[in-house]
């Protein structure tokens, strides 16, 4: 195998205006403002997985691709034996989300589990949690197959983000999806070795409508009336002369 220098590139996918990356620590050290002048607009970050494992780079991945003005989020890959709430917990411990960045995404494929009910209850209680704290809804990640045969109709109140390879589109309809990660083997400049490619359905503008909204501000109180003291004495003072 040749060697691998970080300046490989693979063509954007033609059709779609808004690409973007996930990365794990498999990725290693990552060029992000590299990576930022490639048209990537946006990046889905490893954080967690299972109960307590939290990805070695997370930290310095989340905190470059900011800097570097990429659209980012993060992800839990999500193993289907331990509990939900566990897992969810890990997450949250890991991962500042702030406002302007994307909603948390639950990464489901892992195919080895006893049963299919219990699999379903714990990622449903793995997504109540995260929604509860982040007060935003996030967005399901998993493979076709996978999805076809153990999630699809169950979990469709959540955005889901497709793995489909070597299609030309996804088989599921275009308004069940929001993210197509169309490849697993793609090169970016600023990172060394392969790469997921993404691209999402809709502008960049759609996009950004999807990012943590800052938190509503408090009621403005109403401006008491002028003679509205006075009336309280007034009606005080009739009370007592009673």
């Amino acid at each position: 195998m040749r060697y691998l220098t970080g300046h490989e590139s693979t063509p954007l996918l033609a059709g779609y205006s808004v690409h973007g990356i996930d990365v794990s620590a498999y990725q290693g050290h990552i060029d992000w403002p590299r990576v930022a002048q490639q048209q990537v607009r946006f990046a889905f970050i490893k954080a967690t997985e299972g109960a307590t494992l939290r990805d070695a780079r997370f930290a310095r991945n989340w905190r470059e691709a900011r800097a570097a003005g990429i659209l980012s989020g993060a992800y839990h890959y999500f193993q289907p034996n331990r509990n939900g709430a566990e897992q969810a917990d890990l997450f949250i411990g890991t991962v500042p989300l702030r406002p302007g960045d994307l909603p948390p995404v639950l990464d489901v494929e892992a195919p080895r589990f006893h049963d299919v009910a219990e699999l379903r209850s714990e990622i449903r209680q793995w997504l109540e949690v995260v929604e509860a704290h982040y007060k935003v809804k996030p967005i399901l990640y998993s493979n076709y197959t996978f999805y076809r045969r153990y999630l699809a109709g169950h979990f469709d109140d959540y955005p889901l983000w497709l793995a489909h390879y070597e299609v030309e589109r996804p088989a599921l309809p275009s308004e069940r999806w929001i993210i197509w990660q169309h490849s697993d083997e793609a090169y970016v400049p600023g990172i060394r070795g392969t790469v997921d490619f993404n691209v999402f359905q809709g502008s960049y503008a759609a996009l950004e409508a999807l990012r943590i909204a800052p938190p509503a501000p408090p009621p403005a109180k109403k401006a008491a009336r002028p003679n509205s003291f006075r009336k309280l004495l007034n009606r005080a003072a009739e009370l007592v002369r009673r």
